[in-house]
């Protein structure tokens, strides 16, 4: 299967996303999050660096469930730039109660 390059604000986005995913972790270690999200620590590093800019939603909800972090307010968070062309690299981390019990 071809995949099509990505475009610059798919990049951007990518980008945006590692940045919240890192300050939402703060002091955890990257791989207690990724054993706790049961994914590989690379792919954490990867996500987090922006080299995965698209990654798989099961991944980014299991990543967001391990953090704390709502769905709804990961999407408004990574796409605001999107619609405002602002710089968003100081929005705060909106947190919420665990997605699975």
């Amino acid at each position: 299967m071809v995949r099509l390059p990505l475009t610059p604000a798919e990049v951007e986005r990518g980008q945006r996303l590692g940045a919240l995913l890192r300050r939402a972790r703060g002091s955890r270690s990257m791989l207690d999050v990724a054993l706790a999200s049961h994914i590989s620590p690379e792919t954490l590093r990867k996500i987090e660096s922006g080299r995965v800019a698209t990654p798989a939603f099961p991944t980014i909800a299991a990543i967001a469930d391990t953090l704390g972090l709502s769905l709804d307010a990961v999407w408004a968070e990574i796409s605001r730039a999107d619609r405002t062309g602002e710089d968003q690299s100081a929005l705060p981390v909106t947190r919420h109660p665990s997605l699975v019990s």
